[in-house]
Parts: structure tokens; C-alpha cells; sequence
């Protein structure tokens, strides 16, 4: 596992913790790459129930790409509403192709669900990205991500059938 700064953007200054650079942690396998930002977990757990023989939580590390085949690992990852997981393939996979049409709903705690060919702004700067649970309440220190601070708190996880 390597930690590695996130994609390219502006960086904020450093006074305030909320302004750091978002972090992601890299999880090398033979097939695919995972990262992680741990400050968009969501935890709806659609990692951890769809295939706990990679993600365990009570395991260091606690992403184990090796442990079952790339693609299944990749059909979970897809499943991650926050998309604070992610994978690349290593050399020549599928990668992860945006919903189409692009989605965007409001799920009954106040977050937008969106999902699709994403260019999402904030301070950090622009970020291309296929999944995202942005704030619709305000409160998140992650703006423009949800951060559950707020009214958001309340956890509801992507349904499928509602996309």
C-alpha cells in the first residue's frame, strides 16, 4: 500500500486541516489497482458485503486486490456510491466506463447521488469523476463532497433500482 496525492488540482492553504490535498491509499495487485480516499467514505459497505475476502476492516491492510478476480473486484468498486473507492487496471484492463445517461438524485437524507461523465469543482480545484454523494445540506467540511456533518447524517445507501 502507497499514499499518494490526489488528482491534479489547485492546493489550499495550509492553516486549515479541511484544506489539506485529499489523500488516497493505493492497493497494488497483480490485476488491478485499488485506491482509496478515506474522507469520502460513506460507508454504505457495498465493499465490505460484496466481497469481504478483499475488504476486510478488521485487517491491515484491509484491501487485498489479489484476493479475488480483477474484474469482480472492479463490479464492487463500481457499487461504491461515495466514490471514495476506485481502481485502475494494470495493463490493458477494462476501466471504469460512466453511466449513461448521467444521473443525478436526491436520496431521502438531502445528498445528491450523481453518477456519469462528472467534472466536479471545488476548492482543490477540478476532479474527473464517475460517482459521486455531493452535499445538499451545506455542512460538509469536504465541500463540495458529503461529508455527513450535517442534516446528510442520516445514512442511505445507492440503490440500484433507484439510478
Amino acid at each position: 500500500m502507497t499514499e499518494v496525492p490526489a488528482e491534479a488540482g489547485t492546493e489550499a492553504p495550509a492553516e486549515s486541516p479541511i484544506a489539506e490535498k485529499p489523500r488516497l491509499k493505493e492497493y497494488d495487485g497483480e490485476g488491478i489497482t485499488v485506491t482509496f480516499e478515506p474522507r469520502r467514505c460513506l460507508h454504505a459497505a457495498e465493499c465490505v458485503h460484496g466481497l469481504p475476502e478483499v475488504f476486510d476492516l478488521s485487517r491491515r491492510p484491509w484491501v487485498l486486490p489479489d484476493a479475488a478476480a480483477s474484474e469482480r473486484v472492479a463490479e464492487v468498486i463500481r457499487r461504491c456510491p461515495s466514490g471514495a473507492l476506485r481502481y485502475q487496471p494494470v495493463a490493458g484492463g477494462a476501466e471504469e466506463r460512466p453511466d449513461v445517461p448521467t444521473t443525478v438524485r436526491r436520496n431521502s437524507s438531502g445528498q445528491l447521488v450523481l453518477r456519469g461523465d462528472l467534472l466536479v469543482s471545488g476548492e482543490r480545484g477540478d476532479r474527473r469523476e464517475t460517482r459521486a454523494m455531493l452535499c445538499g445540506c451545506g455542512a460538509s467540511r469536504n465541500q463540495p463532497y458529503c461529508d455527513r456533518s450535517g442534516s446528510c447524517a442520516e445514512p442511505d445507501d445507492d440503490v440500484p433500482e433507484q439510478r
